[in-house]
């Protein structure tokens, strides 16, 4: 069903619609900040969404924190193939870079050396292998992708209200003991661009607010309703609740789930307030 099932949890997001960087409305010296309260009522779908941003930390704190810093590992199971990187992200502009120190299964595969892939934000993407700066497409065209797409992956749940994103509450199922709130995340194609967009439908935790699991789907490759699982864990990282752990899983044919994902994706190492600056995401 899927033809490259290594990159399949990063192509999704190509077809993600994105927020514009916005900084937080800034305070009067002289003013106390507003402390909103947070509701979670399930007839009221955004508020639901606005609550797991909350729980999260808020998008306010983590601009406060203007970059980050950390190890990621994307590891492939079944064939004990890994992609493990450096990455760093400034939160105002997007920038987005990465070295990588292995590369096995997305970026220059069965190839020995370091790859340094660089993402302006906007347009411009960079690769450099082992200090050669590459010129084919290809390559220019995976990091341009992989830089966006990892870096909605770790900002996900503070961008589920981008312009656009159209939420339905869907009912409770309970798996694993867990009653969880289903809400279904689409897009309005008017707003974003796109004739195919991603739908996603999140697991809510009532308790934490937290999306501890969500199925998607992936137009890419004709998967056009969400039947793909991505499970999460979290930790708690100055004040953020980080998704730390992500174990994806592909149905069969009969829609049934295997013991062993297909991809386990771990980030760790996490560093913010590094002072990179938009100098030191070229090559």
């Amino acid at each position: 069903m899927i033809k490259n099932a290594s990159i399949l949890i990063g192509l999704l997001l190509m077809w993600s619609c994105t927020r514009p960087a916005e900084a937080p409305a800034a305070e009067s010296a002289s003013e106390e900040p507003e402390v909103k309260e947070i509701t979670y009522d399930t007839s009221d779908p955004s508020s639901v969404i606005t609550a797991i941003e909350a729980a999260a930390g808020g998008w306010d704190q983590l601009w406060s924190l203007n970059d980050v810093e950390f190890t990621y590992s994307y590891h492939s199971p079944s064939d004990d193939k890994l992609d493990l990187s450096t990455e760093r992200y400034l939160f105002d502009s997007e920038h987005s870079w990465a070295k990588y120190t292995s590369h096995q299964i997305n970026v220059f595969p069965d190839q020995e050396g370091e790859v340094i892939q660089c993402y302006d934000g906007k347009e411009k993407a960079e690769v450099s292998f082992n200090g050669e700066k590459q010129e084919d497409q290809e390559a220019v065209g995976l990091c341009h992708f992989l830089r966006k797409a990892n870096f909605f992956w770790f900002v996900m749940n503070f961008r589920l209200d981008d312009p656009g994103t159209i939420h339905e509450y869907l009912g409770q199922e309970e798996v694993n003991g867990v009653t969880y709130d289903k809400l279904k995340v689409s897009y309005d194609s008017e707003v974003t661009g796109k004739e195919q967009n991603d739908t996603f439908v999140l697991f809510v935790n009532p308790e934490t607010k937290l999306v501890d699991r969500f199925l998607f789907s992936l137009p890419v490759w004709e998967i056009m309703e969400p039947v793909l699982l991505m499970e999460v864990e979290y930790s708690e990282v100055e004040g953020l609740m980080l998704p730390t752990l992500r174990r994806a899983y592909m149905p069969d044919e009969e829609g049934q789930y295997p013991d062993t994902p297909m991809l386990i994706q771990t980030t760790s190492n996490v560093k913010f307030n590094n002072g990179f600056t938009a100098e030191d995401f070229v090559l």
